[in-house]
């Protein structure tokens, strides 16, 4: 009777493990899904987060996988407009059955497919800012893999107050919401840096000229212009500046190095920009906390990428081993389960930031990463 009572027992317990083991040796992926504008004005950024989640999967199904499975990741191009977004995110979930959702840094398409998120009870991770307009239970499908608006903007008054004499600036920003945050962020604190602002003006995406908008910033007495928003209309600004002979700063925001260089071309010294930690490695110090986690992320990416901005590409990067953390805690990659686990991620030291989610705020990024540059013979000076 022991026999048979220990016999029975274990016939029980391998039919009650076999459906998890089955599942951990089948093979079977877990599905990574994203939205994101592989074609676009944002496609120079988009493109480095795509990649970027990509190395980072293959390097994580490479070393066993999670939860003893393999990721996939699939994309959709958004085209970097906000309804295609909502289809392409659609298509992820519903079709596709993705488990986690990384979309991309299209601001107004991420607050268009927030909804759908909640829906199908996916959390929602992206590159681009909180949509601040969105509902309440949307929002705590949401996570942000990007800096807060107010991180990229006061740099640069900070630079313009205590190493240069101006004090009068333009404004220059795209539609988007990102950008329409940054602007309304630079009105409000100006002053406080002893800074007046004299113009606004907005371009749309396909501008191929900004030369009316800028020369009335000059003519408003612009003695420097701060653009806000990504996008090749970063290079058209810097040459325009120099067809219409502007010997003013221009100071522009996140972007890929490939467009910050033939702005630079254009503008020389004249040309700033806010960098991310990844595109200043080299002048990081050895005993920076995210020296290490750039070399471990450039190793890989450089193995394919050599030649290529990691910006975006560690940005990526980060949001996938975030991902990563979260489906360990959870165990499952239920959604309400996976959600409730990416808010107790703290502390995690990325390429471009250390990211602390939480129940009451939803931004990864507490402590601003972001300095102040500009090249310098085709390097990347931080200005001190």
């Amino acid at each position: 009777m022991p026999g048979l009572f220990i016999t029975i027992t274990l016939i029980v317990v391998t039919l009650v493990a076999a459906p998890s083991l089955a599942l951990a040796q089948s093979g079977e992926a877990i599905k990574i899904g994203i939205a994101g504008g592989m074609t676009g004005y944002l496609a120079s950024i988009d493109r480095g987060w795509r990649d970027g989640v990509a190395v980072a999967a293959e390097k994580v199904s490479k070393e066993g996988g999670v939860l003893g499975r393999k990721l996939d990741v699939l994309v959709e191009d958004n085209r970097s407009e906000p309804q295609p977004t909502v289809t392409a995110v659609n298509k992820l979930l519903v079709s596709d059955k993705v488990s986690i959702i990384l979309n991309g840094c299209s601001s107004a398409g991420n607050a268009a497919s927030a909804p759908v998120a909640m829906r199908n009870a996916v959390p929602l991770m992206i590159c681009g800012i909180y949509p601040p307009d969105v509902k309440a239970e949307e929002k705590r499908w949401i996570f942000s893999m990007f800096p807060p608006p107010p991180f990229e903007v006061l740099p640069r008054f900070e630079y313009l107050q205590k190493k240069t004499q101006i004090r009068k600036v333009g404004l220059l920003y795209d539609p988007t919401p990102y950008a329409n945050l940054q602007k309304k962020i630079a009105e409000s604190e100006a002053a406080n840096y002893g800074i007046t602002v004299v113009g606004v003006e907005q371009y749309k995406f396909n501008d191929t000229d900004l030369s009316a908008q800028l020369s009335k910033l000059k003519a408003a007495g612009a003695e420097a212009i701060l653009k806000m928003g990504a996008g090749p209309a970063t290079i058209t600004a810097a040459k325009n500046m120099r067809q219409l002979g502007l010997r003013i700063p221009l100071l522009s925001s996140v972007e890929d190095l490939a467009v910050f260089k033939q702005a630079a071309e254009a503008l020389g010294e004249d040309f700033f920009f806010v960098a991310n930690p990844p595109q200043i490695f080299d002048a990081l110090p050895e005993t920076a906390p995210a020296k290490r986690a750039i070399r471990t992320f450039l190793e890989a990416w450089q193995a394919k990428y050599a030649d290529r901005d990691p910006t975006w590409g560690g940005r990526g990067w980060d949001a996938l081993y975030v991902a990563v953390e979260a489906l360990k805690k959870a165990n499952t990659t239920d959604g309400a389960k996976l959600r409730d686990a990416l808010e107790t991620v703290a502390g995690y030291n990325g390429t471009s930031a250390v990211y602390t989610f939480s129940a009451d705020s939803h931004y990864g990024i507490r402590e601003n990463p972001i300095v102040l540059a500009h090249i310098v013979g085709g390097k990347v000076v931080i200005l001190k």
